[in-house]
């Protein structure tokens, strides 16, 4: 009996441990930025806005966030729109080697990461004239997601009843309408997956954007952190810690609506 108490009180003492270990930072980025002179340490703030309104002042902060927003939103457009499309083909096709091609994209995405494909990429954007063209960059970063993302939404598509498709098709609509029409709606749950995936991912790149947007006015927020550090490297708390809560909130409300929307219970088919 007495191993049994002493075997749950350290149970719960390390999982104290570890909730402690995640919420201190972010009761770090919720108090910092209302406190005047904020530290390293979490301490009760003083509920001064003055950290935002020198934000405001800032050149690029805010412009930076709207330039995450458009790089975040138009990948995750163009990324879910043709891995949709790739995925239905190869869900419904039948051809000899598809299977062999959908593990060799994924593959190939996996090893031939941003860094691995730096130099290729940049070479490509000089070529092709991308370079500081935040559409050029939407189309380097949706190339990079597509391969997993065609991979993950195939099973979504395979799981969809292929009856509806084929009453669909009975009664006259053409591939186009029937995927519009009856798979799409069928599969939005795996559609609000890679939708949330890509956004995330786009959202914390560093490197693509530091590396093919010399024009600091169309950096995104990922980029404009970095220079929130005096010269000496120090971190300019105040800039820092509120710059970090606005470039939070996007996230954490595309969180909250797809939680509310779909209860984060994504499966291929009806939602049940």
């Amino acid at each position: 009996m007495t191993r049994f108490v002493l075997g749950r009180i350290g149970f719960y003492t390390f999982v104290a441990v570890v909730l402690a270990f995640f919420s201190v930072p972010l009761l770090w980025l919720l108090t910092a930025p209302f406190t005047d002179t904020p530290t390293y340490r979490v301490k009760i703030p003083d509920f001064t806005v003055a950290n935002f309104a020198a934000m405001w002042e800032h050149p690029y902060a805010l412009g930076s966030l709207g330039n995450s927003l458009i790089l975040a939103i138009g990948t995750a457009v163009i990324v879910v729109a043709l891995a949709a499309l790739a995925a239905y083909a190869l869900s419904r096709v039948r051809m000899p080697g598809r299977d062999a091609l959908l593990y060799t994209l994924l593959l190939l995405s996996s090893i031939i990461t941003g860094t691995a494909a730096m130099v290729p990429l940049f070479q490509l954007a000089v070529t092709v004239g991308l370079i500081d063209s935040q559409f050029g960059l939407i189309l380097i970063m949706t190339g990079g997601l597509l391969p997993a993302a065609i991979f993950m939404l195939k099973d979504f598509m395979d799981s969809t009843p292929k009856s509806y498709e084929e009453s669909a098709r009975v009664f006259g609509a053409s591939p186009l309408q029937i995927v519009r029409h009856v798979v799409v709606p069928l599969v939005r749950p795996g559609l609000a997956t890679i939708a949330v995936w890509a956004v995330a991912n786009v959202w914390g790149n560093f490197l693509m954007p530091y590396l093919l947007l010399s024009d600091v006015e169309k950096q995104p927020a990922a980029v404009i952190m970095y220079t929130l550090y005096t010269e000496g490297g120090q971190a300019n708390l105040r800039l820092l810690s509120t710059f970090g809560l606005l470039y939070s909130i996007p996230v954490v409300l595309m969180y909250l609506f797809v939680s509310k929307k779909y209860g984060f219970r994504f499966h291929g088919g009806i939602k049940a």
